[in-house]
């Protein structure tokens, strides 16, 4: 996926739900922090977005813009509606979030998860495509280890120890 492809994504939610902000949490958030980011990260061809003024419509920008929709035929990608507790994130991610909001998005904001937040919750999700991501980002440069580390403080202890050696692994640590 493309900037201006997640930036129509927004667009195209935002009227849907009536919202002025979505929270993006998939692997596509890395496009608000980084523009144009290695191909390997944005192999992807859906957006993981939800409203932030009521997450329960998601389940409509899914069902309008989602996986095999009209849209997603015509345009090759697609929003797929999640709800907030899709992803596992520290304490302190609301704010580090970071804003995409132009003529393209035609004014409606897109909430992109941080690097950091973004790598946390890959290492939380723990599927192999996930682990795969979090290598890209650390093997390009694109985040420390140190910087994860330090958000990963954030977690509950319990988390963070499932966590922390997928971490060191992905990382390179260990």
């Amino acid at each position: 996926m493309k900037r201006s492809e997640l930036e129509h994504i927004i667009r195209a939610a935002g009227s849907i739900a009536n919202a002025q902000e979505l929270v993006v949490i998939g692997s596509q958030a890395i496009l608000g922090t980084i523009p144009e980011p290695p191909d390997e990260l944005t192999a992807s061809v859906e957006a993981d977005v939800y409203p932030t003024n009521d997450p329960g419509k998601a389940d409509l920008i899914d069902g309008s813009i989602g996986e095999k929709s009209p849209f997603h035929d015509t345009f090759g990608y697609y929003a797929h509606g999640v709800r907030p507790e899709t992803a596992t994130l520290p304490a302190n991610w609301k704010s580090r979030l970071v804003r995409i909001r132009n003529q393209n998005t035609n004014q409606v904001t897109g909430l992109c998860l941080s690097v950091a937040d973004l790598v946390i919750s890959k290492l939380a999700a723990g599927r192999e495509k996930d682990l795969d991501f979090v290598r890209v980002v650390f093997h390009r440069g694109l985040l420390k280890p140190a910087e994860a580390e330090a958000v990963l403080a954030e977690l509950p202890l319990s988390v963070e120890q499932v966590i922390r050696p997928r971490l060191a692994r992905c990382a390179g640590i260990i």
